[in-house]
């Protein structure tokens, strides 16, 4: 099958977040995904499948981390849609990707502009003393505040220096809450930046075996109804300081966030497969 290493969200090699990318022909079981998966060791590879033979409209899309399957994946989908594209096999603006998180949309813009449709996080205010003090203590950093969505913790810490300074204890974070898959820190931006980002941020999800993932789409579905319910804005730039850095565009509609990005393919294989 062909295989192609994208780096998501920039448009420069060796940034952003990369992702694996495999075009399927046929159908293939979880395990086989899953080794795969593993061989590729990237914090997301992605499986595409048409829906239909001959439709270059509608696909089934899967994403694996090296440990498990998961349900959403921002860089992962538009690493896909990229490839797609690139490689002449999506028709017209538009594609659908049917995924474990329902029907996602991928639009192509400008100047390699990819814009994801996908459902924005339902966020809840969380004070709870004891998973706070948890908390500062696995990041090592005071929080100015904490959301909860379906799966994710979101923590405001105090600046834009401190996100960017943080040296997590990775297994102090993963004791931190069990029911969740991930941690999120932001903040706002510094002031006098010359760039347009709104926020920083940095994701961890060290039980999914990503301590820190490089650019998190999904994660901006979180962040953003967040700061809105502070700023009463909907449209956002993030910039996810980890050492790769990136950044992301993000626009909600009521309950879908409209994430926008580019990406680079810096590697086009094949995988042989006995």
């Amino acid at each position: 099958m062909k295989l192609f290493t994208v780096d998501a969200f920039t448009d420069k090699p060796f940034r952003g977040n990369p992702a694996a990318v495999c075009l399927l022909e046929h159908e293939m079981d979880s395990e086989q995904m899953q080794q795969i998966a593993m061989e590729m060791n990237l914090s997301e590879t992605a499986f595409i499948i048409p829906l239909e033979e001959g439709d270059r409209s509608r696909y089934r899309l899967r994403w694996f981390t090296p440990q498990v399957e998961v349900d959403l994946c921002g860089h992962a989908t538009l690493a896909s849609a990229h490839v797609l594209r690139e490689q002449g096999l999506a028709e017209g603006e538009r594609i659908a990707f049917e995924t474990m998180s329902g029907t996602l949309y991928a639009l192509y813009g400008e100047n390699g502009q990819i814009t994801l449709d996908f459902p924005a996080s339902s966020i809840v205010m969380v004070s709870d003393e004891g998973l706070q003090g948890r908390l500062e203590e696995a990041l090592g950093c005071s929080i100015q505040g904490m959301a909860r969505s379906r799966i994710e913790l979101l923590v405001e810490a105090d600046s834009e220096q401190t996100v960017r300074e943080l040296k997590p204890d990775w297994e102090k974070l993963l004791r931190c809450d069990e029911e969740v898959i991930g941690v999120l820190v932001t903040a706002p931006s510094a002031p006098g930046r010359t760039d347009r980002a709104d926020f920083v941020s940095r994701c961890f999800f060290p039980s999914l075996g990503v301590n820190e993932d490089p650019v998190t789409g999904s994660a901006h579905c979180t962040m953003a109804p967040y700061w809105a319910q502070k700023w009463g804005r909907t449209s956002f730039i993030g910039e996810q300081c980890s050492a790769r850095g990136g950044m992301v565009q993000v626009e909600l509609q009521g309950e879908r966030a409209l994430l926008t990005g580019q990406a680079v393919t810096v590697m086009e294989g094949k995988l042989t497969i006995d």
